[in-house]
């Protein structure tokens, strides 16, 4: 049986959660991505002049003008200043904001292989957790509306994109959400370097499921741990203690990936 993780159904209506919602996209990748998907509309785009030449920035002025975006050619110095991130890499987009979804939409993908991040505040980590999950399967990312990064243009930035096809919802808190997934059937598999089963042999990773990643340093709160189905850990093999959440993440949800590919 074939265990791949859908879509939800867009959200329509209503006004986004937070007010960074990823409006401002920059960086190469990431605004080639908004452009690919085509899902919220693109205002402007800003071209840095004097950018050395680039496919890729050709590419992103032709799809700017497929799609009917104003293309500003300026000064690099002006992309600079209006950029929100120290290498905006010569380009800035400014779009509607991200559609969010519902955590019941997301909850009842068949197969769901959800990621819920508690209180990561570093905006590198969430967009390296953000891409990591979007491109090993993850159907929908969870994120709190409080004590933690919104979608802001480095937190865009390094998802290099990912949140463009990854659907969101915002939650008020990770473990009452857990509670409403354990409600739903989904399991709760938490990620914790004290978990006592490897997160390679996760038994029930080819179900139903969210993956919980605790904040930087201190990791999964006692709440969301004590709200887990299951606390799983990376084995470590060498000196180092501990991996950080962006890099746990990639290695997690690559063991989930495996593990629905091996029961498919």
């Amino acid at each position: 049986m074939t265990r791949r993780a859908g879509k939800p159904p867009p959200r329509t209506g209503g006004k986004p959660d937070r007010r960074d919602v990823g409006q401002q996209v920059e960086g190469r990748r990431a605004v080639r991505e908004l452009l690919v998907a085509g899902t919220r509309r693109v205002h402007d785009l800003w071209l840095s002049a004097d950018a050395e030449n680039a496919p890729i920035l050709d590419e992103i002025a032709d799809l700017a003008r497929d799609a009917n975006v104003k293309v500003r050619r300026v000064p690099g110095i002006e992309v600079d200043r209006k950029a929100r991130t120290e290498t905006p890499q010569g380009v800035v987009a400014f779009a509607a904001p991200l559609r969010t979804f519902e955590l019941d939409d997301v909850l009842a993908v068949p197969a769901a292989f959800v990621v819920a991040v508690e209180g990561v505040t570093d905006p590198q980590n969430l967009g390296a957790v953000l891409r990591s999950a979007e491109a090993l399967g993850a159907s929908a990312a969870v994120l709190p509306r409080h004590r933690a990064v919104g979608i802001t243009p480095a937190v865009t930035k390094a998802a290099a994109g990912a949140i463009e096809h990854l659907p969101i919802a915002f939650v008020s808190g990770i473990p009452n959400a857990l509670e409403q997934a354990k409600r739903a059937g989904v399991w709760c598999v938490g990620l914790d370097a004290s978990g006592d089963t490897s997160i390679f042999d996760v038994a029930v990773a080819d179900q139903a499921l969210v993956l919980v990643l605790g904040a930087e340093g201190r990791g999964l709160t006692r709440l969301a741990r004590t709200r887990c189905d299951v606390v799983a850990s990376i084995p470590m093999q060498g000196h180092v203690e501990s991996l950080n959440v962006s890099a746990a993440a990639a290695i997690a949800c690559a063991a989930i990936a495996r593990s629905r590919a091996a029961s498919a």
